[in-house]
């Protein structure tokens, strides 16, 4: 019985002890859960509570580590955007006020009588590229900021995509022709069937061609559409100077220019545009290239359903 008694003690006092150490050690892991909530209030998003997964407060610890993982993150993210922001806004007052201003100028001159004749003549040509080049600059920033909104929304119905993109191109021609660009379209007869906002394509299309006419140096042109793998494929390849591999990985990113030395010309947003319209569509964009050799980028839509019903 003396035997039974010693054992229960022992037991008991074995439980007091375990009870204690485990109370010190959780006190602890707060104490530190506590700490790294500081630190990481302070700014320190890198900050982690390291726990054994015995342990009775590891729950508790890799919980809190996710959450500070998933603020880290966004808030990267929110620097991220702020940092882009900043230099949108820098961008914006470059490259509005410089051609407005120039356009003023032509435009005083010739209102002054400062010139004369076909050089009066030149100056009203220039004013009036100037005026358009502006206008289309704006509508780009304006298409940004549209998207970037919370009442931004698009309207995708299933679309005739081969005969839209027929309709689209038909506008270019004349301007292909006037660039002396050789152009090359290759679309079936038969009808495509696509869900998309065929505002939204329209405007993605627009976007890639502008893009190679502005910064491709290409002389040659090529647009086809065709299905693969269930998918609908719009294929746009031109024979210009191409893509260097470091600067083809962060096409699609805003503000982005692969010549840092145009600074002066283009938004840097066009193809940031296009990529987030795709994604609207929930459609793909993708960009080949290999420097000297030209570039493609090809737009990605499912076959809508529709499409075995309307054959």
């Amino acid at each position: 019985m003396d035997g039974l008694c010693l054992f229960s003690a022992a037991v008991a006092l074995l439980a007091v002890v375990y009870s204690a150490v485990t109370v010190r050690r959780v006190k602890k892991q707060i104490s530190d859960m506590l700490d790294a909530l500081a630190d990481v209030k302070s700014g320190n998003g890198n900050r982690r509570i390291l726990a054994e997964p015995h342990e009775i407060a590891a729950p508790l610890a890799y919980e809190i580590n996710d959450v500070i993982r998933s603020y880290e993150q966004k808030l990267s993210v929110f620097r991220q955007t702020q940092e882009a922001d900043k230099r949108l806004m820098t961008s914006l007052s470059h490259d509005v006020r410089t051609p407005l201003t120039t356009l003023i100028g032509y435009l005083d001159a010739v209102q002054k009588g400062v010139v004369t004749g076909s050089e009066r003549d030149n100056y009203i040509e220039t004013a009036r590229r100037k005026a358009h080049g502006l206008k289309d600059y704006i509508e780009v920033l304006f298409d940004w900021f549209r998207l970037n909104s919370d009442e931004f929304a698009l309207q995708t119905d299933v679309v005739e995509a081969a005969e839209l993109t027929r309709k689209l191109l038909i506008d270019w021609i004349p301007v292909f022709e006037d660039k002396q660009i050789g152009y090359d379209v290759s679309i079936p007869d038969q009808p495509f069937w696509a869900r998309l906002d065929p505002d939204g394509y329209v405007r993605v299309l627009n976007n890639l061609i502008q893009n190679v006419l502005a910064h491709s140096r290409a002389d040659k042109i090529g647009v086809s559409l065709y299905e693969s793998e269930g998918n609908i494929n719009i294929r746009l390849a031109d024979n210009g100077i191409g893509i260097k591999a470091e600067d083809l990985r962060h096409i699609f990113e805003r503000l982005y220019k692969c010549d840092k030395g145009r600074s002066g010309k283009g938004s840097g947003l066009g193809l940031s545009i296009a990529y987030q319209l795709m994604e609207k569509m929930n459609g793909n964009i993708v960009a080949e290239s290999e420097p000297g050799q030209g570039a493609a980028f090809t737009l990605i839509f499912p076959l809508a359903k529709e499409t075995f019903i309307r054959r």
